[in-house]
């Protein structure tokens, strides 16, 4: 691994913690718009009067343009200067929030969105490049513990705040809220960053070239991966999306030609491939992107069951979900604290423990009468949310352990690129899979698939059903994720056993 960069080497361990600080304040205020503008959409639409269509752009555009963003930012920042890259996406996130807040038309919400999203993934490969940066040893498993336990109660919280925000602001106009909040907490922000945040660049003099053509390249393989996946809607779609597919293929294909003969002609490539022979940074890549294809599909289909199916008000739905931040945070402290004794074993234990807590959450649903679910719910969740805070940010720390420095911020936006990728293909096929099982039961009953449209008591089955057969697919996601981190567990066990030999 590579040394420390001279600047860290002047910093003191208070000055390090306020800029570690700054970077998890930031990543949370990010991780935050993913979940609380979704609570949003039926006020946006209102207001607006925005189509199916363009709601659905609305999520997507933000979720394609921040995967988009995040391997070129990555880079950039490794070579450059990640202070400049964090405090450029935390500039145009600022501002392109203020514009989504202002917005006269559906059209122009929907292109500030996209700018939003860019920004976001700019500036969050820049906060796992700095982590690696700024700490060492069990430092850095403590630092990403912290900021697994932020992330977790941002991604939890957030439907809850943006449910409290459109009580306060109306339900027509409430959704303004929503983009505000980020202006003064981003102005702050900045401020903070501008006085905390290392300066100076890590790359080598050797090393400071930029490969446009696989930058290009790789952007049009993210594009065509994600498209078919972000424009699902389950409802009737076309079949012809799926041709972006053979796309993906043929860039894949051109990418990884070209950066393979790129750093044959001795020149620095986006992604460097000899990081994917290191088992610990390839199987950490999996196991996260499988996780994250289950997490995010799994609180979507919790949003809809309890607002769509117990009729709940999305402030209230959005509370269910508090006992899991809660114990995701103490779970990320603890993990962080933990890692570097118990290594990759800790989360095999999480990802048990998420399995449990998610097979208890689907059977409060199904199970317990419509009175007491949401209370239920919120019972397994605290099983659940332990489980994930021992599964995200020891995940990552050992997933970045062998990674060198100067290459952190890549290594980490190929971490968040494949979360991003497994967020957009699990929520496609969990929406798919809960509202194709709803329309169903909808048209048995003679209806049009709205909450109207079924007869007598089969509307509450029909939810019951949809949310049994969505969940039953994410489980199953979670559990090859849990295969995949008993896999890595053997194959490092392996290789200690043979050290020792050795």
């Amino acid at each position: 691994m590579s040394s420390a960069d001279p600047t860290d080497a002047r910093l003191d361990d208070r000055t390090r913690w306020r800029a570690f600080a700054v970077c998890v304040a930031v990543a949370a205020l990010t991780i935050l718009d993913l979940s609380k503008v979704n609570v949003g959409l039926p006020s946006i639409e209102k207001s607006l009067d925005a189509t199916s269509s363009s709601l659905q752009l609305i999520v997507a555009g933000y979720a394609l343009a921040f995967g988009l963003a995040l391997v070129p930012a990555g880079r950039l920042g490794d070579l450059k200067s990640r202070r400049a890259l964090f405090i450029i996406g935390l500039v145009a996130f600022t501002v392109s929030s203020l514009l989504c807040a202002v917005a006269p038309t559906i059209e122009v919400l929907m292109v500030t969105r996209i700018l939003q999203g860019f920004a976001a993934g700019t500036q969050m490969p820049q906060v796992i490049g700095l982590v690696q940066q700024l700490f060492r040893g069990p430092e850095r498993g403590r630092a990403f513990g912290l900021f697994g336990a932020m992330i977790g109660i941002s991604t939890a919280l957030g439907p809850t705040i943006g449910g409290g925000l459109i009580a306060i602001g109306g339900e027509e106009n409430g959704w303004r809220l929503l983009f505000w909040m980020n202006v003064p907490l981003g102005l702050v922000a900045l401020f903070f960053a501008m006085r905390l945040l290392p300066k100076g660049a890590q790359g080598q003099a050797k090393d400071r070239e930029l490969d446009i053509v696989g930058i290009l390249l790789l952007g049009a393989a993210i594009i065509t991966l994600m498209l078919p996946f972000v424009l699902t809607t389950g409802a009737g779609d076309s079949g012809a999306r799926w041709l972006w597919l053979i796309a993906f293929v043929v860039f894949l294909g051109l990418f990884v030609l070209w950066e393979v003969r790129y750093k044959q002609q001795g020149k620095s490539p986006v992604v460097h491939f000899e990081l994917f022979r290191l088992s610990s940074y390839r199987n950490g890549l999996s196991i996260v992107a499988v996780y994250f294809a289950a997490i995010p599909a799994s609180f979507l289909m919790v949003t809809l069951f309890l607002q769509e199916g117990l009729g709940l008000s999305p402030l209230f739905a959005g509370m269910v979900s508090i006992p899991f931040a809660a114990t995701s945070a103490v779970g990320s402290y603890i993990g962080g604290r933990i890692v570097d004794r118990v290594g990759r074993a800790l989360v095999v234990f999480g990802l048990f423990m998420v399995v449990v807590g998610f097979v208890l959450l689907m059977l409060a649903a199904v199970l317990t009468p419509p009175e007491v679910t949401p209370w239920a719910m919120a019972g397994a969740f605290l099983v659940g949310g332990l489980g994930g805070g021992f599964v995200v940010s020891p995940n990552q720390t050992l997933t970045l352990a062998e990674i060198p420095v100067e290459q952190s911020g890549v290594a980490g936006s190929m971490q968040q690129l494949g979360q991003r990728v497994g967020t957009a293909i699990g929520t496609a096929v969990a929406t798919s899979i809960f509202y194709g099982i709803v329309r169903g039961a909808a048209a048995g009953s003679g209806g049009s698939g709205g909450s109207g449209g079924f007869a007598g008591g089969s509307r509450l089955d029909a939810y019951h059903d949809a949310f049994r057969s969505g969940t039953t697919f994410t489980v199953s996601l979670m559990a090859l994720a849990l295969v995949l981190a008993v896999g890595d567990l053997v194959v490092r066990r392996r290789a200690a056993r043979r050290e020792a030999a050795a």
